[in-house]
């Protein structure tokens, strides 16, 4: 971990240019998703969704992962560092798992996964080791923090991959 205070580490420009990063990275993936994912979600759950539901949905995604990105653009802190390992544990890396284990199961593409492998992956861990790096964030609490916010996201990805129901 590095020396440098907690306070220093926080006013570190790179960890706010790269934190605004996200909101491109979702939309990216976005775009490789939206044409077949409700197709591919509705024919593994019975209670399906619509392409107006999965719309208003990553359209709030989108809007909460430019409130973070900017927030921390703002006033960069230990809190607001923590706010996003613990969003971007739940938007990208439980995603990416979500994607990965979709297409495990179904021995196919599922729509997202090469962003989810190729970006979402790769920034979350360079995102977490930026921050640890810094000193914002002690390693235990970093993980823990990226834990618990993508704890919804792989108990929902559990039920539709394996369950065929859904959470909301």
């Amino acid at each position: 971990m590095s020396e440098r205070s907690p306070e220093a580490a926080t006013s570190d420009r790179s960890l706010r240019t790269l934190l605004a990063f996200a909101p491109i990275i979702f939309a990216i993936h976005f775009l490789e998703e939206a044409p077949g994912f409700v197709v591919w979600f509705n024919a593994h759950v019975d209670r399906g969704i619509s392409d107006r539901l999965f719309w208003r949905v990553n359209l709030s995604a989108l809007i909460i992962t430019v409130l973070v990105a900017g927030a921390n653009w703002v006033r960069i802190s230990a809190g607001t560092l923590a706010i996003a390992v613990a969003w971007l544990g739940f938007l990208m890396a439980a995603n990416a798992l979500f994607h990965v284990t979709g297409a495990a199961v179904d021995r196919a593409y599922m729509p997202g996964l090469v962003t989810a492998v190729l970006l979402y992956v790769p920034y979350f861990a360079l995102l977490v080791t930026r921050i640890v790096r810094s000193g914002a964030l002690h390693p235990v609490i970093a993980a823990l923090v990226a834990a618990i916010g993508a704890l919804p996201m792989l108990v929902h990805g559990y039920r539709i991959v394996f369950l065929g129901t859904r959470l909301f």
